[in-house]
């Protein structure tokens, strides 16, 4: 089978970390999934005795995830995969899926989507904001700290001009635990 162009969904720290080439980057919708702080990080934002946590995209009906789109040339699908399955899958938490997208400027196309899996031991689903500002105030981990992961998040789905009030909720819940 010979590799193909093909869209990468990005909700998280692909938006402001992609790490791989890509041809083109729109603004996209992912219905039928939130954006949420639903994993444990044992290996990037936070280690087996002190877990961060870092979003993941977690099924709900009724929900939408807005985010970007970015579309893998052909000729860089092959190694633009295998990066992406090393970044994604070190610990087999996330589901490798493909769904279909809404472009914001019109259109859509199927897109590749890292999904929590919830029956992982790392699926940290129903936390409330307060036990989640209190994780990723604490965190850090091989990447850096968890709170940096999530103001790089904020401040890339600002840049963008998409509006995620829980995540800002939260932000704002952290930058208090942190000057406490």
């Amino acid at each position: 089978m010979t590799a193909q162009e093909f869209w990468v969904f990005g909700y998280g720290s692909l938006l402001w970390r992609p790490g791989f080439e890509y041809v083109e980057r729109r603004l996209a919708t992912l219905e039928g999934f939130a954006r949420s702080f639903c994993m444990y990080s044992y290996h990037y934002r936070g280690t087996e005795e002190t877990p961060g946590l870092v979003l993941a995209l977690d099924p709900h009906e009724g929900a939408a995830c807005h985010g970007v789109g970015f579309r893998v040339a052909e000729e860089r699908a092959g190694e633009t995969l295998a990066y992406l399955r090393e970044r994604e899958l070190v610990s087999y938490a996330y589901l490798e899926e493909r769904h279909p997208v809404r472009f914001h400027d019109g259109g859509e196309a199927e897109a590749l989507c890292y999904i929590i899996n919830r029956e992982h031991e790392q699926y940290a689903g129903g936390l409330d904001l307060a036990a989640q500002a209190e994780i990723i105030a604490r965190a850090e981990g091989g990447m850096g700290r968890n709170d940096e992961y999530l103001w790089n998040t904020v401040a890339h789905l600002e840049e963008l001009g998409i509006r995620d009030a829980e995540l800002e909720e939260l932000a704002e819940r952290v930058k208090a635990a942190t000057r406490a």
